[in-house]
């Protein structure tokens, strides 16, 4: 699907903080669901999967050195992944890349019993939350 539907989401654009670990975290989890290089700049890339984009860009009017998810705007970005598998290989793999997982005595039913999903955070305060379209009943 390469057309957008009406309403879907046109881009979502980070301001970081050091662009060079928000691509070791949020580029390497971009590429592994799926996105492919878009555009790519001194200051920032972006990776499109279908009709949507993703941008990471390192702003010289960023006002903070931390996201903080508490504050009013965006609390994370939820993505889907094929099945449970896919979320605890994703899991797995990804402090390697700069992730850590949230709430882990919960994991993998943080958001209920059936809800199958990872919560991770990256060094510089970003969530995401990885849903397993195929959740195990």
């Amino acid at each position: 699907m390469n057309r957008p539907t009406h309403g879907t989401l046109h881009h979502v654009e980070f301001w970081v903080p050091d662009l060079g670990r928000a691509l070791a975290s949020l580029g390497w989890l971009l590429v592994t669901l799926g996105y492919t290089v878009f555009q790519s700049w001194d200051a920032g890339r972006s990776w499109r999967l279908g009709p949507t984009y993703v941008v990471l860009e390192q702003s010289p009017a960023l006002t903070a050195e931390r996201y903080d998810r508490h504050r009013p705007g965006l609390n994370h970005l939820a993505f889907h992944v094929r099945d449970a598998a896919a979320v605890e290989k994703l899991v797995a793999e990804a402090a390697q890349h700069g992730w850590s997982l949230m709430f882990p005595d919960l994991h993998p039913h943080a958001g209920g019993g059936d809800h199958h999903a990872a919560y991770l955070e990256n060094e510089d305060g970003f969530e995401v939350e990885l849903v397993a379209i195929d959740s195990p009943k």
